[in-house]
């Protein structure tokens, strides 16, 4: 029986997890993370899921450190998988399974590589992502590429509704080439870095709305960042706006800043176009157009 080390978090962690039990694989231990108290903890757990499964559950701060490394080697592991863990696992420790570590990656690379890809890819505009399988080398999401799975992105999609897909494409992807991976056929095709870019985490202040740029742009970082993501938002002259979901609306022929035409919200960019508010808070309260009355909020 081919035996595994899961490294895992998040709901891609726990459906990925289910596809290595549902193919036969021997799960010998599963390492995921603490929750962190200050987060908003929206997605599935792993921990939950392995205990289910009456799998081993680690969480160590640090699992590169020697003595972790040496319960690693001494399980005899086949293979080390890697999906949505947070930590870098370094070299040594991808050694520690005998016929190599994979990690599941949140876009089509080389594209999007690093830190929240989905984000990323919905905040340029991307009209697809998906989900990668790819050998661990000591270079971030840049080894072989062993198989993807493509997904839409709909023009007024979340990152929330596209992290849901992307959870689906990681299960297909994976199920799809696990019988080839654990029987030593499955492709390894060398990526091309030159394709695609490295991207950093990112903080609850980029949510910040520059309201000079096209509405587009605007559109894209209120997808890219709403919940269960922290928002976009600016300050205005009557209080902290947060901005949850827009649409473009290109028929708008009145109005300046933020106001209210009829029972609907609209904001206008820097380009003149306008977004319709399909959600928003003034002040933590949700903002409605009778709330909003016959004024209009004005943005820098």
């Amino acid at each position: 029986m081919t035996r595994a080390i899961v490294f895992a978090y998040h709901n891609v962690g726990v459906r990925c997890l289910k596809v290595l039990l549902a193919q036969g694989i021997d799960v010998a231990l599963v390492v995921t993370h603490e929750d962190n108290p200050n987060e908003n903890i929206w997605f599935d757990s792993v921990a939950r899921t392995a205990a289910e499964y009456g799998i081993p559950v680690a969480t160590p701060e640090n699992p590169n450190r020697p003595a972790f490394l040496a319960h690693m080697e001494d399980l005899r592991a086949d293979f080390l998988f890697s999906f949505y863990y947070r930590h870098m696992l370094r070299p040594a420790l991808l050694g520690a399974a005998a016929r190599g570590a994979y990690n599941m990656h949140g876009s089509l690379l080389p594209k999007y590589r690093g830190r929240v890809p989905i984000n990323w890819a919905v905040l340029h505009g991307e009209t697809e992502t998906g989900a990668t399988l790819h050998r661990m080398v000591e270079k971030p999401d840049a080894g072989e590429i062993v198989a993807q799975q493509a997904v839409p992105i709909l023009p007024d999609d979340t990152a929330g509704e596209v992290f849901d897909k992307v959870v689906v494409a990681a299960e297909i992807c994976l199920a799809g080439v696990l019988p080839r991976l654990t029987s030593g056929t499955a492709p390894h095709v060398p990526m091309d870095l030159k394709l695609g870019g490295y991207f950093g985490g990112r903080k609850p202040e980029d949510g910040r709305i520059d309201w000079t740029q096209p509405a587009q742009q605007v559109h894209n970082l209120v997808r890219a960042v709403a919940p269960p993501y922290p928002g976009a938002f600016c300050d205005t002259p009557v209080g902290h706006l947060r901005v949850l979901r827009t649409i473009r609306a290109d028929d708008i022929a009145d109005g300046n800043g933020l106001f209210a035409a009829g029972d609907a919200i609209y904001v206008r960019c820097g380009d003149g176009r306008c977004l319709r508010v399909l959600a928003a808070e003034l002040n933590g309260r949700p903002l409605t157009a009778r709330e909003l009355g016959e004024q209009s909020i004005p943005l820098g």
